[in-house]
Protein backbone atom coordinates (compact mmCIF):
# COMPACT_ATOMS: atom_id res chain seq x y z
CA UNK A 1 0.00 0.00 0.00
CA UNK A 2 1.34 3.40 -1.01
CA UNK A 3 2.40 5.24 2.20
CA UNK A 4 1.42 8.63 0.77
CA UNK A 5 -2.16 7.39 0.24
CA UNK A 6 -2.28 6.11 3.83
CA UNK A 7 -0.95 9.44 5.10
CA UNK A 8 -3.62 11.35 3.16
CA UNK A 9 -6.29 9.12 4.72
CA UNK A 10 -4.97 9.96 8.19
CA UNK A 11 -5.09 13.68 7.37
CA UNK A 12 -8.67 13.37 6.08
CA UNK A 13 -9.71 11.47 9.21
CA UNK A 14 -8.18 14.17 11.40
CA UNK A 15 -10.07 16.80 9.39
CA UNK A 16 -13.30 15.00 10.31
CA UNK A 17 -12.33 15.08 13.99
CA UNK A 18 -11.66 18.83 13.77
CA UNK A 19 -15.08 19.39 12.22
CA UNK A 20 -16.77 17.45 15.05
CA UNK A 21 -14.71 19.41 17.61
CA UNK A 22 -15.72 22.71 15.99
CA UNK A 23 -19.42 21.79 16.06
CA UNK A 24 -19.42 20.52 19.66
CA UNK A 25 -16.94 23.00 21.19
CA UNK A 26 -18.93 26.18 20.54
CA UNK A 27 -19.57 28.21 23.67
CA UNK A 28 -17.38 25.96 25.83
CA UNK A 29 -15.94 27.03 29.17
CA UNK A 30 -14.04 25.29 31.97
CA UNK A 31 -17.17 23.42 33.10
CA UNK A 32 -17.56 22.10 29.54
CA UNK A 33 -13.89 21.09 29.48
CA UNK A 34 -13.87 19.36 32.89
CA UNK A 35 -17.28 17.62 33.06
CA UNK A 36 -19.24 18.52 29.89
CA UNK A 37 -21.62 20.74 31.93
CA UNK A 38 -23.10 17.46 33.29
CA UNK A 39 -25.31 17.20 30.19
CA UNK A 40 -23.80 14.22 28.34
CA UNK A 41 -26.04 11.45 27.02
CA UNK A 42 -25.30 8.23 28.96
CA UNK A 43 -25.57 6.01 25.86
CA UNK A 44 -22.99 8.10 23.99
CA UNK A 45 -20.70 8.07 27.02
CA UNK A 46 -20.98 4.27 27.38
CA UNK A 47 -20.29 3.66 23.69
CA UNK A 48 -17.41 6.16 23.52
CA UNK A 49 -15.82 4.72 26.67
CA UNK A 50 -15.40 1.40 24.84
CA UNK A 51 -12.75 3.08 22.69
CA UNK A 52 -11.12 4.67 25.74
CA UNK A 53 -11.07 1.37 27.64
CA UNK A 54 -9.63 -0.60 24.72
CA UNK A 55 -7.16 1.74 22.97
CA UNK A 56 -4.63 0.88 20.29
CA UNK A 57 -2.95 -1.54 22.69
CA UNK A 58 -6.00 -3.79 22.70
CA UNK A 59 -6.37 -3.40 18.94
CA UNK A 60 -2.97 -4.89 18.12
CA UNK A 61 -1.58 -6.37 21.36
CA UNK A 62 -4.49 -8.60 22.45
CA UNK A 63 -4.84 -10.33 19.04
CA UNK A 64 -1.05 -10.59 18.72
CA UNK A 65 -0.76 -12.31 22.11
CA UNK A 66 -3.18 -15.15 21.26
CA UNK A 67 -0.36 -17.33 19.91
CA UNK A 68 1.45 -17.26 23.25
CA UNK A 69 -1.36 -16.67 25.78
CA UNK A 70 -4.36 -18.33 24.01
CA UNK A 71 -7.73 -16.84 25.04
CA UNK A 72 -6.60 -16.33 28.65
CA UNK A 73 -7.21 -12.58 28.41
CA UNK A 74 -10.94 -13.34 28.59
CA UNK A 75 -10.40 -14.31 32.24
CA UNK A 76 -9.30 -10.76 32.99
CA UNK A 77 -12.27 -9.42 31.00
CA UNK A 78 -14.74 -11.38 33.17
CA UNK A 79 -13.09 -9.64 36.12
CA UNK A 80 -13.58 -6.31 34.33
CA UNK A 81 -17.36 -6.86 34.33
CA UNK A 82 -17.35 -7.52 38.09
CA UNK A 83 -15.33 -4.34 38.58
CA UNK A 84 -17.78 -2.22 36.54
CA UNK A 85 -20.68 -3.43 38.70
CA UNK A 86 -18.76 -2.45 41.87
CA UNK A 87 -18.05 1.01 40.40
CA UNK A 88 -21.70 1.51 39.45
CA UNK A 89 -23.15 0.67 42.86
CA UNK A 90 -20.35 1.61 45.30
CA UNK A 91 -18.28 4.47 43.86
CA UNK A 92 -20.66 6.38 41.58
CA UNK A 93 -23.28 7.01 44.32
CA UNK A 94 -20.49 8.44 46.48
CA UNK A 95 -19.22 10.76 43.74
CA UNK A 96 -22.68 12.03 42.83
CA UNK A 97 -23.67 12.57 46.47
CA UNK A 98 -20.59 14.75 47.04
CA UNK A 99 -21.09 16.53 43.64
CA UNK A 100 -17.42 16.07 42.75
CA UNK A 101 -15.69 17.47 39.68
CA UNK A 102 -12.42 15.78 40.62
CA UNK A 103 -13.00 12.45 42.34
CA UNK A 104 -9.92 13.02 44.49
CA UNK A 105 -11.86 15.71 46.31
CA UNK A 106 -13.34 12.76 48.24
CA UNK A 107 -9.94 12.09 49.81
CA UNK A 108 -9.73 15.71 50.95
CA UNK A 109 -13.10 15.50 52.69
CA UNK A 110 -12.42 12.08 54.17
CA UNK A 111 -8.74 12.23 55.19
CA UNK A 112 -7.15 15.63 54.62
CA UNK A 113 -5.29 17.90 52.25
CA UNK A 114 -2.10 15.81 51.85
CA UNK A 115 -4.15 12.64 51.26
CA UNK A 116 -6.02 14.54 48.55
CA UNK A 117 -2.81 15.79 46.94
CA UNK A 118 -1.24 12.30 47.18
CA UNK A 119 -4.22 10.74 45.38
CA UNK A 120 -4.13 13.38 42.64
CA UNK A 121 -0.38 12.99 42.04
CA UNK A 122 -0.65 9.17 41.98
CA UNK A 123 -3.35 9.49 39.31
CA UNK A 124 -1.27 11.98 37.31
CA UNK A 125 1.78 9.70 37.28
CA UNK A 126 -0.30 6.55 36.63
CA UNK A 127 -2.32 7.99 33.78
CA UNK A 128 0.67 9.71 32.22
CA UNK A 129 2.60 6.43 32.13
CA UNK A 130 -0.33 4.31 30.93
CA UNK A 131 -1.62 6.74 28.30
CA UNK A 132 1.78 7.44 26.79
CA UNK A 133 2.58 3.72 26.62
CA UNK A 134 -0.61 3.24 24.60
CA UNK A 135 0.16 6.27 22.46
CA UNK A 136 3.70 5.04 21.79
CA UNK A 137 2.49 1.68 20.48
CA UNK A 138 0.28 3.20 17.78
CA UNK A 139 2.73 5.98 16.87
CA UNK A 140 5.46 3.37 16.49
CA UNK A 141 3.30 1.27 14.16
CA UNK A 142 2.45 4.31 12.03
CA UNK A 143 6.14 5.21 11.98
CA UNK A 144 7.33 1.78 10.84
CA UNK A 145 4.56 1.16 8.33
CA UNK A 146 4.17 4.59 6.74
CA UNK A 147 6.47 7.38 7.84
CA UNK A 148 9.87 5.65 7.87
CA UNK A 149 9.54 5.15 4.13
CA UNK A 150 8.84 8.89 3.75
CA UNK A 151 11.92 9.81 5.80
CA UNK A 152 9.94 11.39 8.66
CA UNK A 153 11.71 11.09 12.07
CA UNK A 154 9.88 9.40 14.96
CA UNK A 155 9.92 12.55 17.10
CA UNK A 156 8.26 14.56 14.32
CA UNK A 157 5.52 11.92 13.96
CA UNK A 158 4.85 12.04 17.71
CA UNK A 159 4.83 15.84 17.78
CA UNK A 160 2.38 16.12 14.87
CA UNK A 161 -0.04 13.61 16.41
CA UNK A 162 0.07 15.44 19.75
CA UNK A 163 -0.65 18.73 17.98
CA UNK A 164 -3.64 17.05 16.30
CA UNK A 165 -4.99 15.95 19.69
CA UNK A 166 -4.44 19.41 21.21
CA UNK A 167 -6.31 21.09 18.35
CA UNK A 168 -9.54 19.15 18.79
CA UNK A 169 -9.55 19.00 22.62
CA UNK A 170 -8.26 22.52 23.33
CA UNK A 171 -11.66 24.22 23.64
CA UNK A 172 -14.34 21.62 24.31
CA UNK A 173 -12.54 19.04 26.47
CA UNK A 174 -15.00 16.41 27.75
CA UNK A 175 -17.90 18.05 25.91
CA UNK A 176 -16.11 17.36 22.60
CA UNK A 177 -14.53 14.04 23.57
CA UNK A 178 -17.90 12.39 24.27
CA UNK A 179 -18.71 12.86 20.55
CA UNK A 180 -15.28 12.22 19.03
CA UNK A 181 -14.89 9.02 21.09
CA UNK A 182 -18.24 7.79 19.75
CA UNK A 183 -17.07 8.36 16.17
CA UNK A 184 -13.73 6.69 16.83
CA UNK A 185 -15.18 3.68 18.66
CA UNK A 186 -17.49 3.11 15.67
CA UNK A 187 -14.55 3.15 13.24
CA UNK A 188 -12.48 0.85 15.44
CA UNK A 189 -15.23 -1.77 15.82
CA UNK A 190 -16.08 -1.67 12.11
CA UNK A 191 -12.40 -2.26 11.36
CA UNK A 192 -12.36 -5.24 13.72
CA UNK A 193 -15.43 -6.81 12.08
CA UNK A 194 -14.40 -6.14 8.46
CA UNK A 195 -10.87 -7.53 8.97
CA UNK A 196 -12.27 -10.65 10.65
CA UNK A 197 -14.84 -11.27 7.89
CA UNK A 198 -12.18 -10.84 5.20
CA UNK A 199 -9.84 -13.36 6.84
CA UNK A 200 -12.62 -15.94 7.23
CA UNK A 201 -13.53 -15.57 3.54
CA UNK A 202 -9.87 -15.78 2.50
CA UNK A 203 -9.35 -18.93 4.58
CA UNK A 204 -12.64 -20.44 3.34
CA UNK A 205 -13.96 -20.86 6.88
CA UNK A 206 -17.19 -19.94 8.61
CA UNK A 207 -17.35 -18.97 12.29
CA UNK A 208 -17.72 -22.54 13.60
CA UNK A 209 -14.96 -23.88 11.35
CA UNK A 210 -12.66 -21.03 12.42
CA UNK A 211 -13.16 -21.88 16.10
CA UNK A 212 -12.50 -25.55 15.29
CA UNK A 213 -9.21 -24.72 13.54
CA UNK A 214 -8.12 -22.48 16.42
CA UNK A 215 -9.02 -25.22 18.89
CA UNK A 216 -6.76 -27.70 17.08
CA UNK A 217 -3.85 -25.32 17.60
CA UNK A 218 -4.77 -24.79 21.26
CA UNK A 219 -5.66 -21.11 20.89
CA UNK A 220 -9.20 -21.30 22.33
CA UNK A 221 -8.30 -22.23 25.92
CA UNK A 222 -9.99 -19.63 28.15
CA UNK A 223 -9.42 -20.86 31.70
CA UNK A 224 -5.96 -21.70 33.05
CA UNK A 225 -6.31 -24.21 35.90
CA UNK A 226 -2.66 -24.28 37.03
CA UNK A 227 -2.83 -22.62 40.45
CA UNK A 228 0.92 -21.83 40.41
CA UNK A 229 0.72 -20.01 37.06
CA UNK A 230 0.49 -16.23 36.69
CA UNK A 231 -2.47 -16.90 34.37
CA UNK A 232 -4.45 -19.03 36.90
CA UNK A 233 -8.11 -18.18 36.27
CA UNK A 234 -9.01 -17.16 39.84
CA UNK A 235 -6.05 -14.77 40.05
CA UNK A 236 -6.82 -13.31 36.61
CA UNK A 237 -10.52 -12.73 37.32
CA UNK A 238 -9.74 -11.16 40.71
CA UNK A 239 -7.00 -9.01 39.19
CA UNK A 240 -9.31 -7.95 36.34
CA UNK A 241 -11.94 -6.75 38.83
CA UNK A 242 -9.42 -4.67 40.78
CA UNK A 243 -7.78 -3.33 37.61
CA UNK A 244 -11.18 -1.97 36.55
CA UNK A 245 -11.95 -0.53 39.97
CA UNK A 246 -8.62 1.31 39.99
CA UNK A 247 -8.09 2.16 36.30
CA UNK A 248 -11.73 3.21 35.82
CA UNK A 249 -13.49 3.72 39.17
CA UNK A 250 -10.75 5.78 40.84
CA UNK A 251 -9.30 7.21 37.64
CA UNK A 252 -10.22 10.83 36.87
CA UNK A 253 -10.12 10.32 33.10
CA UNK A 254 -12.78 7.62 33.09
CA UNK A 255 -14.89 9.06 35.89
CA UNK A 256 -15.07 12.61 34.53
CA UNK A 257 -16.93 11.20 31.51
CA UNK A 258 -19.35 9.31 33.75
CA UNK A 259 -19.82 12.37 35.96
CA UNK A 260 -20.71 14.40 32.87
CA UNK A 261 -24.00 12.42 32.76
CA UNK A 262 -26.84 14.34 34.47
CA UNK A 263 -28.41 11.59 36.63
CA UNK A 264 -26.79 8.93 38.82
CA UNK A 265 -29.09 6.18 37.50
CA UNK A 266 -28.11 6.93 33.91
CA UNK A 267 -24.43 6.97 34.86
CA UNK A 268 -24.85 3.56 36.52
CA UNK A 269 -26.53 2.21 33.38
CA UNK A 270 -23.60 3.58 31.38
CA UNK A 271 -21.13 1.68 33.58
CA UNK A 272 -22.92 -1.70 33.60
CA UNK A 273 -23.68 -1.58 29.86
CA UNK A 274 -20.02 -0.75 29.21
CA UNK A 275 -18.91 -3.81 31.21
CA UNK A 276 -21.24 -6.18 29.33
CA UNK A 277 -20.28 -4.80 25.91
CA UNK A 278 -16.56 -5.04 26.70
CA UNK A 279 -16.84 -8.78 27.37
CA UNK A 280 -18.32 -9.21 23.90
CA UNK A 281 -15.85 -6.87 22.20
CA UNK A 282 -12.78 -8.48 23.82
CA UNK A 283 -14.12 -11.87 22.75
CA UNK A 284 -14.20 -10.56 19.17
CA UNK A 285 -10.63 -9.29 19.49
CA UNK A 286 -9.46 -12.70 20.70
CA UNK A 287 -11.36 -14.40 17.86
CA UNK A 288 -9.65 -12.05 15.39
CA UNK A 289 -6.33 -12.89 17.06
CA UNK A 290 -6.93 -16.56 16.35
CA UNK A 291 -7.78 -15.72 12.73
CA UNK A 292 -4.59 -13.65 12.41
CA UNK A 293 -2.50 -16.61 13.51
CA UNK A 294 -4.32 -18.96 11.12
CA UNK A 295 -3.92 -16.42 8.31
CA UNK A 296 -0.27 -15.86 9.21
CA UNK A 297 0.42 -19.60 9.00
CA UNK A 298 -1.01 -19.82 5.47
CA UNK A 299 0.87 -16.70 4.32
CA UNK A 300 4.13 -17.73 6.10
CA UNK A 301 4.24 -14.49 8.13
CA UNK A 302 7.30 -14.42 10.42
CA UNK A 303 6.28 -11.58 12.77
CA UNK A 304 4.54 -12.08 16.12
CA UNK A 305 3.23 -10.14 19.10
CA UNK A 306 2.31 -6.49 18.57
CA UNK A 307 3.70 -6.48 15.01
CA UNK A 308 1.57 -9.38 13.72
CA UNK A 309 -1.66 -7.51 12.92
CA UNK A 310 0.04 -4.47 11.28
CA UNK A 311 2.29 -6.73 9.19
CA UNK A 312 -0.59 -8.88 7.91
CA UNK A 313 -2.98 -5.96 7.32
CA UNK A 314 -0.48 -3.80 5.44
CA UNK A 315 1.67 -6.37 3.65
CA UNK A 316 -0.49 -9.48 3.15
CA UNK A 317 -3.98 -8.11 2.51
CA UNK A 318 -5.60 -6.04 -0.28
CA UNK A 319 -5.21 -2.22 -0.21
CA UNK A 320 -8.81 -1.59 0.94
CA UNK A 321 -8.17 -3.71 4.07
CA UNK A 322 -4.95 -1.76 4.68
CA UNK A 323 -6.95 1.46 4.60
CA UNK A 324 -9.55 0.05 7.00
CA UNK A 325 -6.78 -1.10 9.34
CA UNK A 326 -5.11 2.34 9.43
CA UNK A 327 -8.43 4.13 10.07
CA UNK A 328 -9.31 1.64 12.82
CA UNK A 329 -5.84 1.91 14.34
CA UNK A 330 -5.86 5.70 14.61
CA UNK A 331 -9.47 5.47 15.86
CA UNK A 332 -8.09 3.29 18.64
CA UNK A 333 -5.24 5.73 19.26
CA UNK A 334 -7.10 9.00 19.80
CA UNK A 335 -9.73 8.01 22.45
CA UNK A 336 -7.10 6.86 24.94
CA UNK A 337 -4.80 9.83 24.30
CA UNK A 338 -7.32 12.68 24.11
CA UNK A 339 -9.20 11.61 27.24
CA UNK A 340 -5.99 11.17 29.20
CA UNK A 341 -4.68 14.57 28.15
CA UNK A 342 -7.96 16.22 29.15
CA UNK A 343 -8.14 14.37 32.48
CA UNK A 344 -4.55 15.20 33.39
CA UNK A 345 -5.20 18.86 32.57
CA UNK A 346 -8.32 18.77 34.76
CA UNK A 347 -6.55 17.11 37.69
CA UNK A 348 -3.56 19.46 37.55
CA UNK A 349 -5.80 22.54 37.36
CA UNK A 350 -8.26 21.51 40.07
CA UNK A 351 -6.31 19.22 42.40
CA UNK A 352 -2.74 20.50 42.20
CA UNK A 353 -3.03 24.20 41.34
CA UNK A 354 -6.43 24.82 42.99
CA UNK A 355 -7.69 26.75 39.96
CA UNK A 356 -11.24 27.10 41.26
CA UNK A 357 -10.04 28.79 44.44
CA UNK A 358 -7.82 31.30 42.62
CA UNK A 359 -9.13 34.90 42.87
CA UNK A 360 -9.02 35.45 39.10
CA UNK A 361 -11.66 35.94 36.43
CA UNK A 362 -13.28 33.15 34.41
CA UNK A 363 -11.36 34.26 31.32
CA UNK A 364 -8.03 34.12 33.18
CA UNK A 365 -8.91 30.66 34.52
CA UNK A 366 -9.53 29.45 30.98
CA UNK A 367 -6.16 30.85 29.83
CA UNK A 368 -4.46 29.10 32.74
CA UNK A 369 -6.16 25.79 31.86
CA UNK A 370 -4.99 26.06 28.24
CA UNK A 371 -1.39 26.62 29.34
CA UNK A 372 -1.56 23.52 31.55
CA UNK A 373 -2.98 21.58 28.58
CA UNK A 374 0.13 22.43 26.57
CA UNK A 375 2.42 21.39 29.43
CA UNK A 376 0.64 18.01 29.59
CA UNK A 377 1.15 17.57 25.84
CA UNK A 378 4.88 18.21 26.27
CA UNK A 379 5.02 15.58 29.06
CA UNK A 380 3.36 13.14 26.64
CA UNK A 381 6.09 13.83 24.09
CA UNK A 382 8.85 13.12 26.61
CA UNK A 383 7.24 9.89 27.83
CA UNK A 384 6.66 8.53 24.31
CA UNK A 385 10.35 9.04 23.55
CA UNK A 386 11.22 7.11 26.75
CA UNK A 387 8.99 4.20 25.64
CA UNK A 388 10.68 4.28 22.24
CA UNK A 389 13.96 3.63 24.05
CA UNK A 390 12.38 0.77 26.08
CA UNK A 391 10.75 -0.73 22.93
CA UNK A 392 8.87 -3.62 24.63
CA UNK A 393 7.38 -6.25 22.24
CA UNK A 394 4.07 -6.66 24.11
CA UNK A 395 2.79 -3.35 25.47
CA UNK A 396 -0.40 -4.70 27.05
CA UNK A 397 1.60 -6.85 29.48
CA UNK A 398 3.88 -3.92 30.29
CA UNK A 399 0.95 -1.52 30.87
CA UNK A 400 -0.89 -3.90 33.21
CA UNK A 401 2.36 -4.62 35.07
CA UNK A 402 3.04 -0.90 35.59
CA UNK A 403 -0.55 -0.38 36.73
CA UNK A 404 0.13 -2.78 39.59
CA UNK A 405 2.78 -0.40 40.92
CA UNK A 406 1.22 2.97 40.14
CA UNK A 407 -2.47 2.43 40.95
CA UNK A 408 -2.00 0.31 44.11
CA UNK A 409 -1.78 3.29 46.51
CA UNK A 410 -4.99 4.79 45.03
CA UNK A 411 -6.76 1.49 45.64
CA UNK A 412 -5.56 1.46 49.26
CA UNK A 413 -6.54 5.11 49.85
CA UNK A 414 -10.09 4.75 48.56
CA UNK A 415 -10.63 1.36 50.23
CA UNK A 416 -9.48 2.74 53.59
CA UNK A 417 -11.72 5.79 53.21
CA UNK A 418 -14.81 3.83 52.19
CA UNK A 419 -14.56 0.72 54.38
CA UNK A 420 -13.24 2.20 57.64
CA UNK A 421 -14.21 5.15 59.81
CA UNK A 422 -10.67 5.89 61.01
CA UNK A 423 -9.04 9.26 60.53
CA UNK A 424 -5.34 9.26 59.61
CA UNK A 425 -2.33 11.40 60.42
CA UNK A 426 -2.49 13.24 57.15
CA UNK A 427 1.17 14.33 57.03
CA UNK A 428 2.30 10.67 56.91
CA UNK A 429 0.06 9.62 54.00
CA UNK A 430 2.53 10.57 51.19
CA UNK A 431 5.21 8.39 52.80
CA UNK A 432 2.83 5.41 52.89
CA UNK A 433 1.95 5.98 49.22
CA UNK A 434 5.63 5.97 48.27
CA UNK A 435 6.60 3.01 50.46
CA UNK A 436 3.84 0.67 49.21
CA UNK A 437 4.98 0.50 45.54
CA UNK A 438 8.62 0.09 46.64
CA UNK A 439 7.71 -2.86 48.89
CA UNK A 440 5.54 -4.31 46.09
CA UNK A 441 8.44 -4.03 43.64
CA UNK A 442 10.73 -5.93 46.03
CA UNK A 443 8.08 -8.63 46.55
CA UNK A 444 7.70 -9.01 42.79
CA UNK A 445 11.45 -9.02 42.14
CA UNK A 446 12.24 -11.64 44.78
CA UNK A 447 8.99 -13.61 44.66
CA UNK A 448 10.77 -16.92 44.00
CA UNK A 449 12.56 -16.55 47.33
CA UNK A 450 9.27 -15.86 49.12
CA UNK A 451 6.78 -18.14 47.34
CA UNK A 452 8.77 -20.80 45.48
CA UNK A 453 6.84 -22.07 42.44
CA UNK A 454 3.82 -19.84 43.09
CA UNK A 455 3.89 -16.94 40.60
CA UNK A 456 2.52 -13.48 41.33
CA UNK A 457 0.97 -11.88 38.26
CA UNK A 458 -1.50 -9.03 37.90
CA UNK A 459 -2.70 -9.51 41.48
CA UNK A 460 0.35 -7.44 42.44
CA UNK A 461 -2.08 -4.50 42.24
CA UNK A 462 -4.13 -5.99 45.09
CA UNK A 463 -1.00 -6.65 47.17
CA UNK A 464 0.10 -3.05 46.64
CA UNK A 465 -3.34 -1.80 47.70
CA UNK A 466 -3.31 -3.99 50.82
CA UNK A 467 0.14 -2.70 51.81
CA UNK A 468 -1.16 0.88 51.43
CA UNK A 469 -4.28 0.01 53.44
CA UNK A 470 -2.15 -1.51 56.24
CA UNK A 471 0.17 1.51 56.20
CA UNK A 472 -2.82 3.85 56.60
CA UNK A 473 -4.09 1.70 59.47
CA UNK A 474 -0.70 2.09 61.19
CA UNK A 475 -0.89 5.89 60.97
CA UNK A 476 -4.55 6.12 62.03
CA UNK A 477 -5.55 8.51 64.78
CA UNK A 478 -6.35 6.63 68.00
Amino acid sequence: MNPIVLLLIIIAYFGLLLWVAYRTGKGSNNESFFIGNRKSNWMLVAFGMIGTSLSGVTFVSVPGAVGADKFHYLQITIGYLIGYIVIAYVLLPLYYRLKLTSIYGYLQQRMGQLSYKSGAWIFIVSRLVGATARLYLVVNILQMTILDSLGVPFIVTTLVILIMIILYTYEGGVKTIVWTDTLQTTCMLLGLIICSVYMMNHLGLNFTESISQMNKLGYTEVFNTDSNSKAFFFKQILAGAFITITMTGIDQEMMQKSLSVTRLKDSQKNMVVLGVILVGVISLFLFMGGLLHLYGNTEHVATSGDQLFPDIALNHMPPFISIIFIVALISALFPSADGAMTALTSSLCIDVFGLREKPISQKEQEKFRKRVHLIVAFAFLVMVIIFKLINDNSMIGLILKMAGFTYGPLLGLFAFGIFTKFQVKDKWVPYVCIAAPIISFLIDKYQENFFGEFKIGLELLIINGLITFFGLWLIRKK
